[in-house]
């Protein structure tokens, strides 16, 4: 396993309609475009004749199917990455030499993901979104200023919820974490057993009431979590994690929602997600280093253990990017 053979969520499916859409994944500057077909496509932002972004260029839809134009000289380019069209040159037909870089996209949660190598996986799987009990909603995205572990390593972690979610996710009355478990899985692990009273656990929690969660790590840079207050029958949170790793340091953040409320409007349900992770992410931003220590630098407690798990995943995997 390495970072350029794992899909990255990039963007948004419902963002990528005419226009070409520049993006980054692993420090490496990525255009997005959607053909009349529908399939979405990932190439390198570079035109491989004079190395202009083609990002800046346009999507065209002809008789001989749709092509993306690079801004500088009108250079056309097939979905396959093959130049087709130099307009200086009516009559001259391409060779294979000039073609762009293209990767593989494909789309899942609501994402446009992209991987950089060929591999035989699919994007990192969500549990519940083919649940039709469930509504499902993208949150997001959000530009963090730091490593894509140190969200992910965040988001497994219980302990912070009285203090930076004090009167939300947690209070300091209530802080004692019970025994839970971890079990790993062919894709990482699942933190069973785990346990936290809260004031508000979800949008329309009117009381505290304790909460039984379930973590799971679905890769190196995604995870979920299943909520179950257990003083509401029958309501169920699932709140998947999508990471985009931008550079070392600069890292983009989705929730993807599939919640068993159906009575709030998509503007409340992300107001609400929205406040929990503005809690989040001037701690986030603050911590020293940026990138997740693996070995040495910071102390642990047997509180720690879905972090030392999830610390071991990463380096047992050779997961390089965004830690040290």
């Amino acid at each position: 396993m390495t970072e350029t053979t794992l899909w990255h969520p990039l963007a948004e499916s419902a963002s990528l309609i005419d226009a070409p859409l520049p993006a980054c994944l692993l420090g490496q500057d990525l255009v997005l475009w959607r053909d009349a077909t529908g399939l979405a496509h990932a190439w390198a932002d570079r035109c491989p004749h004079r190395g202009t972004r083609l990002s800046l260029g346009r999507v065209l839809h002809t008789d001989e199917g749709s092509r993306i134009e690079c801004p500088y000289h009108g250079w056309q380019f097939a979905p396959q990455g093959q130049c087709r069209v130099v307009p200086a040159l009516p009559e001259f037909t391409p060779p294979a030499s000039h073609t762009a870089c293209t990767h593989e996209a494909h789309e899942a949660h609501g994402l446009v993901w992209v991987r950089l190598q060929a591999s035989h996986s699919l994007p990192p799987a969500f549990d519940a979104e083919h649940d039709a009990r469930l509504r499902k909603l993208l949150c997001g995205p959000y530009e963090v200023a730091t490593s894509a572990p140190r969200i992910v390593e965040n988001f497994l972690d219980l302990a912070h919820f009285g203090f930076v979610h004090e009167g939300w996710l947690g209070d300091r009355g209530h802080t004692r974490l019970a025994d839970y478990r971890i079990d790993t899985t062919a894709h990482g692990f699942i933190a069973h057993g785990c346990e936290a009273w809260q004031p508000q656990s979800n949008r329309l929690a009117s009381q505290g009431s304790m909460v039984d969660y379930r973590y799971e790590l679905t890769g190196p840079f995604t995870a979920q979590l299943t909520k179950l207050p257990q003083a509401q029958g029958g309501y169920q949170d699932v709140i998947g994690l999508f990471v985009c790793p931008i550079e070392p340091e600069r890292s983009r953040v989705w929730f993807r929602l599939a919640v068993t409320d159906f009575d709030s409007s998509d503007e409340e349900l992300r107001s609400f997600q929205h406040t929990i992770f503005m809690q989040d992410r001037p701690v986030l931003e603050s911590q020293s280093p940026k990138r997740l220590p693996l070995s040495g630098g910071e102390v642990h407690s047997a509180a720690d253990r879905s972090s030392a798990a999830y610390r071991r995943f990463l380096a047992e995997h050779g997961i390089t990017f965004g830690v040290c």
